[in-house]
């Protein structure tokens, strides 16, 4: 009986820490991956007018404040083609409802009051399950979907578990997962359950990779 093979296209990108300059790019690739993502659509109320905005201006915002505040952000570069991006922030590294004023202010005049107030609502109750106090918290992952199904992703989240890996302070990486679709990647990846995280009427996973060594958090 004969039988085909099929093998993905060979790797071309570097991956490279991302800049200020970098940011409009991987604005616009978060926005086309996350537009659909069942928590932001709720928060940003994608039901009404100005929707694309308010989450353009947001992950904007997001990606301005993590390069001002030194959290960690990579990019897979095929020449000057931005294929992937992911952020992720530093163990207690202002994350959470305790974020700066500023950012705070920027957001409220960018996305909303009340998008604002959720987003730090989200933040607060992640904070708040998860069973440990030092952690990197994986905020952004996403692949260009012209460049998908290439093992892109895979390089993006081994980048995440290398820097968790050589930092001590870190017990492990947090990430929310909000479609089936995710969930399964993280957990192929060695990420496990903590809890369900609701934010108004939109549902999320909580998941957990645990630090190499580290004693049994969940």
């Amino acid at each position: 009986m004969a039988t085909t093979t099929t093998t993905q296209p060979q790797l071309t990108g570097k991956l490279v820490f991302l800049a200020s300059e970098d940011i409009r790019l991987a604005a616009s690739l978060l926005f086309q991956a996350y537009q659909d993502d069942p928590v932001f659509v709720s928060i940003f109320k994608a039901d009404k007018e100005g929707y694309a905005q308010r989450l353009r201006a947001a992950i904007r915002e997001e990606l301005s404040f993590f390069w001002q505040s030194g959290q960690q952000m990579f990019g897979i570069y095929d020449g000057d083609t931005l294929e992937g991006v992911v952020c992720m922030t530093r163990p207690g590294a202002n994350f959470g409802p305790g974020r700066f004023w500023h950012w705070r202010l920027k957001m409220l005049l960018t996305a909303g009051y009340l998008s604002t107030r959720q987003m730090i609502e989200k933040e607060r109750l992640i904070a708040e399950a998860m069973p440990v106090d030092n952690y990197h918290m994986l905020t952004f992952i996403a692949v260009h979907p012209r460049y998908q199904q290439r093992g892109l992703g895979e390089l993006l989240i081994k980048a995440v578990d290398t820097v968790m890996q050589e930092d001590p302070q870190s017990a492990g990486v947090a990430a929310l997962a909000t479609r089936p679709e995710y969930q399964h990647f993280l957990e192929q990846r060695g990420y496990q359950l903590v809890s369900e995280v609701q934010v108004d009427e939109i549902k999320g996973l909580l998941m957990f990779h645990q630090r190499n060594g580290q004693k049994d958090a969940i």
